[in-house]
């Protein structure tokens, strides 16, 4: 243990998380994208300068970015220490949103700011922000036929966007060109350069109040105490090993399903993640880079142990073997639209499957397990301008052996939540018909799973395209102990008053949309926990009165 007392400690924690949460708060409010700035589609970060391990994260981030930030902020280090990427000076802001070098699709780009003390670089600054657009083959990047990645839009290594502190107009002007309504990536862009400044004042303000030393000290006590923590609960599961296998529909191209197949062994405070077995590499877009992959299961493991602080050192009694030759280690050029909205909450899901009769009382059953990737991109006639719409949505959350499943919560990725409808009609031409739960998603159980989202709308003027990249239409959510699977996500377009349905059921592009035709979307509902028999009556005689099953 440090000398560092412990309220010195727990206050330069606290502190730390705070840089971070005044990031993701100021990134947000000065955001343009509705998806950004409404959705919460976004973190901050702190991490190491010697290896871009993760200090500290915003609170209000996306968990699956846990990983992926640290691994990307790792490969930027080792790059500008190849001299694969130039070197940087105080006040440079570098983009880079390549998914093989620790991203997650091209539509998360992230930024990161050397954080300089004393004229040599303390730590790095980063975040990431789902763009709506960065260009390819449909409007919003999810392309759910592609079979490359440069279907899927401009992929960018890292490069100084921000050249001491001034934004760079050649490489501004080569992104524009190549992405759809550039004139209003701006806004995102000094939203996300923003919040990394707001960062480096408040970091400045708590290194001036405690000393450079002792906040160093403070850092590698928290990743010390972080790991020994973890490996303390990882001691909760009994050693063994433990299986599961978790389905998702199709990979958007050849109409199979892929399946995730994983062991977890466990030894004494250690757990180890094997997907040796899983579906070879794919034709379509649900191939998962291997940092979202390592991602997905941290994020797990956090969903299962929630007061684990946010540290490197959570992450090192968690080894996950590399899963080569599967498509869970995508290579370049394989198509990724979908590894980090919906194969990483498979991933998710099969880590919950394995361990729910291991830790019965911490394990929930399978969630929704979907972002709901909807993009609608066309011309408005009545503002004379292109838009790019980016709807995400919630579903149920699985059943536990506390309560049931939450309705209509966010992903298991993220606390991202949908913009409200008032701000998609204000802004695209759009009209909700309707935005409900949906009635009987939830796997029946002694605890039953949260309910889906439904929701309807019609596009008012002009033309437009419709892109899906959802998953679990074709098998629910696991249900867990006995309890039911939950209800699979379903798909409808009414062109001229016909319905269609996807060959692929929740995924397609380019359906070709005109003024008055909808789109119905319904979300799945959570897995159930334990036996429908054993709820109790009075529960069971509430859900038949409220329509709930």
């Amino acid at each position: 243990m440090s000398s560092i007392d412990p309220i010195t400690l727990s206050v330069i924690q606290a502190g730390l998380q705070q840089v971070c949460d005044e990031m993701d708060l100021s990134f947000s409010r000065a955001a343009f994208s509705p998806v950004i700035a409404e959705a919460n589609d976004r973190s901050d970060g702190i991490y190491a300068a010697e290896d871009g391990a993760l200090i500290a994260q915003g609170a209000g981030g996306l968990p699956v970015f846990v990983g992926t930030m640290q691994y990307s902020t790792r490969t930027l280090i080792e790059m500008i220490a190849a001299g694969t990427a130039a070197a940087p000076q105080p006040d440079d802001i570098y983009i880079v949103n390549d998914p093989y070098l620790g991203g997650t699709h091209l539509m998360d780009v992230r930024f990161a700011r050397p954080f300089y003390r004393n004229g040599e670089i303390f730590c790095w600054l980063s975040n990431t922000g789902h763009w709506p657009d960065t260009g390819g083959a449909v409007p919003g990047g999810f392309s759910a036929s592609a079979t490359s990645v440069e279907q899927e839009g401009l992929r960018l290594p890292p490069v100084r966007l921000f050249k001491q502190g001034v934004l760079d107009p050649e490489i501004y002007a080569i992104i524009c060109s190549n992405i759809r309504v550039a004139d209003q990536r701006i806004g995102d862009v000094k939203a996300q350069a923003a919040a990394l400044m707001v960062g480096e004042e408040r970091l400045n303000a708590l290194l001036d109040r405690y000393g450079d030393d002792v906040v160093r000290t403070a850092i590698a006590e928290l990743r010390t105490r972080a790991e020994a923590q973890m490996r303390s609960l990882i001691d909760e599961i009994a050693e063994g090993e433990y299986t599961s296998t978790a389905w998702i529909d199709s990979d958007g191209v050849v109409n199979e399903p892929l399946a995730i197949r994983l062991k977890i062994t466990k030894t004494p405070g250690h757990l180890t993640f094997d997907f040796a077995g899983s579906s070879p590499p794919c034709m379509g877009p649900m191939n998962s880079v291997l940092a979202t992959t390592l991602s997905s299961v941290y994020l797990a493991m956090r969903h299962i142990f929630p007061q684990v602080p946010i540290s490197a050192g959570a992450f090192e009694p968690l080894e996950v073997i590399r899963p080569v030759g599967t498509f869970l280690d995508a290579q370049y050029p394989r198509p990724v639209s979908g590894c980090a909205a919906e194969v990483s909450q498979r991933i998710a899901e099969a880590v919950f499957a394995a361990l729910v009769e291991a830790l019965p009382h911490r394990v929930t059953a399978a969630p929704a397990g979907t972002s709901g990737n909807f993009a609608l991109g066309g011309h408005d006639p009545m503002t004379g301008r292109d838009f790019v719409m980016y709807q995400l949505s919630g579903g149920g959350y699985g059943g536990n052996a506390d309560h049931d499943g939450i309705a209509n919560g966010c992903s298991t990725i993220g606390i991202s939540k949908a913009p409200p409808v008032e701000i998609m009609e204000q802004n695209f031409p759009v009209l909700y018909h309707r935005y409900a739960l949906r009635e009987g998603s939830g796997g029946a159980g002694r605890h039953r799973g949260g309910l889906g989202l439904d929701y309807e709308l019609e596009l008012r003027r002009g033309d437009a395209r419709a892109s899906f990249v959802m998953d679990h239409g074709r098998f629910g959510p696991q249900g867990a102990l006995g309890g039911a699977d939950g209800a699979v996500n379903e798909v409808e377009v009414w062109r001229d008053g016909v319905k269609y349905i996807p060959e692929h059921l929740s995924k397609e592009q380019d359906i070709a949309l005109k003024a008055g035709d909808r789109v119905r979307v319904k979300t799945p509902g959570g897995g159930g926990f334990g036996k429908a028999e054993d709820r109790d009556p009075v529960l069971s005689a509430e859900d038949e009165r409220l329509g709930r099953t």
